[in-house]
């Protein structure tokens, strides 16, 4: 199957059922428990930086257990799974002195993923979709990272483009089906993202579905950067993404009703993961597979989304009880939005015509 049969395909899933996104790689990667020398592996056992931790060079150096992962997921009943590349851009793995592998670290999650997702299609005979993952790096570009300094910043909007570029190439390049812009919070990273994704997707010829997904950092309901999720929206919607969305941070208890504001602007597919539940004093996550499950197929039955899966804390066993939790609900339908000029600061506007 060619990607852009993948994508006909997913086009047509998209249109029949709630699209069903795996969850969280970081946990599955913690419960493997693997030391130094594991995340090292041989290629990088005389490494001048420690590497623990280090997820994203676990595709170079452990991509069985990447692999393995993938399956889990598709086997829980996932449409689409994520590349490990959350922090895989040369702004991020700069910390690991690895920041000349940026690309590379992309590219070679993106065929681990592909290799997966080939195999569970040919075993089974249902499309699996890879979504390449572009996480909001460890910089912001809105807020100072000095209190005494408002105008301070520790990054620029180019070096993030630029990052986001070469991340962007080696997802295309390992064969991802769309692109992720993930757990935002600062929209102007997002911002370097979507244009360094534009500019990557006419370099290569390609034409990929794009995801964008914020984060609602508290329960104050706004994104870090201070926004709230319609002007979110207004925001990003230029970019005219396949599906937006959040993710991360806050369980689906108390995410719900972001989604909901979301659901009712953005005329394009909204999708969600959220976390395991709130994180417990230990950084843990308790709920069930059934609790989060529960959260999420009423959501279905209520209209709220497209696509659903899970964020930090979440298993095979939370997809597995998703993916059963809404398959008896059809998608949201996209809403006819009036033409209008809308913009945005931390609040929406809106000029209605008189």
């Amino acid at each position: 199957m060619t990607r852009s049969d993948r994508l006909d395909a997913l086009d047509q899933l998209a249109k029949q059922c709630v699209v069903v996104l795996d969850g969280a790689m970081g946990t599955m990667i913690q419960n493997l428990k693997f030391n130094e020398a594991e995340f090292r592996g041989e290629r990088f056992k005389d490494h001048g930086s420690e590497l623990q931790g280090d997820n994203d060079i676990l595709n170079l150096s452990k991509p069985e257990a990447i692999e393995e992962i993938h399956h889990a997921y598709l086997d829980a009943g996932a449409d689409i799974i994520q590349t490990n590349t959350f922090n895989a851009t040369s702004i991020s793995q700069a910390d690991y002195a690895l920041q000349d592998l940026a690309r590379e670290i992309n590219r070679v999650g993106a065929e681990i993923a592909r290799r997966a997702a080939d195999a569970h299609t040919a075993k089974t005979g249902r499309p699996a979709f890879v979504g390449g993952g572009l996480g909001p790096t460890n910089r912001t570009a809105s807020i100072s990272p000095d209190v005494n300094n408002p105008g301070a910043r520790n990054v620029r909007f180019d070096e993030l483009r630029e990052a986001y570029h070469d991340a962007t190439m080696g997802l295309i390049e390992g064969g991802a089906d769309l692109i992720m812009v993930e757990t935002i919070f600062d929209t102007l990273n997002a911002k370097a993202a979507l244009v360094a994704v534009r500019e990557a997707f006419d370099e290569a010829k390609v034409e990929l579905p794009i995801i964008i997904s914020g984060t609602i950092t508290d329960r104050s309901g706004r994104t870090l950067s201070g926004q709230t999720p319609e002007a979110f929206w207004n925001s990003v919607r230029h970019a005219r993404p396949f599906a937006v969305g959040f993710n991360c941070a806050l369980g689906a208890k108390e995410l719900r009703a972001h989604v909901a504001e979301l659901s009712r602007v953005a005329d394009v597919k909204v999708s969600a993961y959220p976390n395991a539940g709130l994180p417990n004093e230990f950084g843990g996550y308790d709920e069930t597979p059934d609790q989060t499950a529960s959260h999420l197929g009423r959501w279905a039955a209520d209209g709220l989304i497209n696509l659903v899966g899970g964020c930090c804390g979440t298993t095979p066993d939370h997809i597995r009880a998703i993916a059963e939790a809404v398959k008896a609900s059809g998608p949201r339908v996209v809403p006819s939005v009036p033409r209008r000029l809308r913009l945005s600061g931390l609040e929406p506007f809106e000029i209605q015509a008189a």
